[in-house]
């Protein structure tokens, strides 16, 4: 949240709704609020203003708002919070807060209705959507709506412990206009939100020892789940375990410790250990289709699983066991039950630290020319500590999503959910959490496009990032599967695209272009010691291709996002 929780002090007055939200936010530790100012959010956004404690972040839309709370919550491991208005507005944010659903991301969107007298009436009152909750439902972990003044902090503390709580997710408090303008009097003993946590049976830590004491080649696969026990699945990997990560687990056991395949999880190599693995433990993952090959990968046969959403249980893998737990409790108690060194076959280490050095050396072999730039790229983010944000671009899927190794888990944002256009704006979101350095962007032409506005939204906050832009003139990736499924027909995949350079400029944005590899080091290595934002433009077109076309991930798997 930023800060512990505090009392506010006994200061009785009559002041709008809109103030008492204002003051609330600011009192459980909200420092920084992303949104777009409407007709029906100004009685909290003025009121935001006047009090002067919270940082407003105006962005250019409500997609790019989501996805700065969405990044800011990753990197902070906090609450993020937007602001939105009803109707369009919120339904601006929604391809975006599917992406934070996606992520667990505890986000607090703040959106606003009607007034009550036509709220659900379909009156065709001014941003009016007859079924908004509805719309929403479906992208939120819930969605409540206020109804009298008096409710609304206790159903703004209501949807803060639901979005925190695990497993984690966007919630959405409905606030209508003329709420928003009641008069209420102030009150000391303000309700402050509480994190319900789960209670696991300690008999499942129990049965879960078991199989681990009777394991040779036991390992753990870590999703975004297991964000919160660094401690607890480093420990294991130190008694013995080996370890591989989905893309949004990476470096909850560091990336350069040689028992982690890190998140080469579906190369040819990767496959090889798990077919010499007698037990894998899976943490916080769904085992998502495109990191499993829709499902058809093989997997070590006997599995246990443990995720803090119930209905997780077995969904893509049968499994031997399923405990209900929040991942550092559950490998807290697996810890108090097993040796300080499991008694395992240390061969197996020794070859999971083989395949994950080959699976980076194919991986720098169909780079071509790009092989130096992910060099590059890996030295600068994990030696500086910094953010990492990714779009769905094609550098991304082929090297962004592995190769470059994060120093934290918290420190690497993608669009987890595949929708493109959204690195822009959770680039700024990453940027604006304190005590990181500049953050790191690796976006596309294609997908800058979506939200090329929000880098007006940089300069105005003078966000810390170097965006890194990887042009090659269209959907690089798009035109590759039609390569390679579709005769060659190249259609769709843009013929315009801007000039970045005048595009940087129009905002007030300095603008480097590198049409030579050989220039990067030095033009990113400045770049970073820069305060604000900066555009790195590389000309993809002038370098040339990748030595191997990536043209969309594996038979049977959904897409590489």
């Amino acid at each position: 949240m930023g800060k512990a929780f505090i009392q506010n002090q006994p200061n009785h007055q009559i002041i709008p709704v809109g103030d008492h939200i204002a003051n609330w936010l600011h009192e459980i530790g909200v420092t920084t609020v992303f949104g777009v100012i409407s007709i029906h959010n100004m009685p909290i956004l003025d009121a935001i203003y006047r009090q002067g404690k919270i940082r407003f972040v105006p962005a250019r839309g409500e997609a790019g708002a989501m996805n700065m709370a969405d990044a800011y919550a990753r990197v902070s491991q906090g609450l993020g919070v937007v602001i939105t208005s009803t109707g369009t507005a919120a339904g601006n944010a929604a391809g975006s807060q599917v992406e934070a659903l996606t992520a667990c991301s505890p986000i607090l969107h703040i959106t606003t209705q009607v007034d009550r007298m036509f709220s659900d009436r379909d009156r065709a009152a001014i941003h009016d959507v007859p079924r908004q909750p509805q719309m929403l439902n479906g992208i939120s972990k819930a969605v409540y709506r206020v109804w009298e003044g008096r409710q609304v902090l206790n159903m703004l503390s209501a949807g803060v412990s639901e979005a925190l709580s695990s497993p984690s997710g966007p919630v959405v408090v409905e606030i209508p206009i003329d709420v928003q303008r009641e008069k209420l009097s102030s009150d000391s003993n303000l309700p402050l939100p509480s994190i319900t946590m789960i209670q696991t049976p300690e008999i499942q830590f129990d049965k879960l020892a078991a199989f681990v004491k009777d394991s040779k080649r036991p390992m753990l696969w870590l999703g975004g789940g297991a964000h919160q026990a660094t401690t607890e699945a480093s420990e294991l990997v130190k008694r013995g375990f080996a370890v591989v990560t989905s893309t949004h687990g990476r470096a909850i056991v560091s990336e350069i410790n040689d028992a982690s395949l890190g998140a080469f999880n579906m190369t040819p190599e990767a496959q090889s250990i798990y077919q010499q693995c007698d037990l894998m433990i899976i943490v916080g993952s769904r085992l998502r289709g495109n990191e499993t090959l829709n499902n058809q990968m093989r997997l070590p046969e006997k599995r246990i699983q443990i995720d803090a959403d119930a209905t997780q249980g077995a969904r893509n893998y049968p499994v031997d066991l399923f405990i209900h737990a929040d991942a550092k409790l559950a490998l807290k108690g697996l810890l108090d039950r097993i040796p300080q060194k499991l008694s395992v076959d240390p061969s197996f280490l020794v070859k999971v630290k083989q395949a994950r050095e080959q699976s980076e050396k194919v991986l720098l072999e169909k780079l071509g020319p790009y092989a130096t730039f992910a060099k590059i790229l890996r030295h600068h983010v994990f030696k500086g500590k910094h953010p990492f944000v990714r779009d769905i671009t094609l550098s991304n899927s082929i090297f962004g999503n592995r190769y470059v190794t994060l120093a934290s888990p918290n420190l690497g944002v993608h669009a987890l959910g595949g929708g493109i256009g959204q690195g822009n704006a959770m680039a700024i979101g990453a940027a604006l959490v304190k005590g990181y350095p500049k953050t790191v962007a690796l976006i596309g032409d294609g997908g800058a496009m979506l939200s090329i506005g929000e880098w007006a939204t940089a300069v105005e906050e003078k966000a810390n990032i170097v965006f890194i832009l990887m042009n090659d003139q269209g959907y690089g990736v798009i035109r590759n599967i039609q390569d390679a499924q579709y005769d060659g027909r190249h259609c769709y995949t843009l013929s315009v695209i801007p000039n970045f350079s005048l595009m940087a400029s129009s905002v007030g944005m300095p603008y480097y272009k590198i049409d030579n590899i050989d220039e990067f080091d030095e033009i990113f290595s400045s770049a970073l010691q820069r305060e604000g934002p900066i555009l790195l433009e590389i000309d993809m077109v002038r370098i040339g291709p990748f030595a191997q076309a990536f043209s969309g991930p594996p038979a049977g798997a959904a897409g590489d996002k």
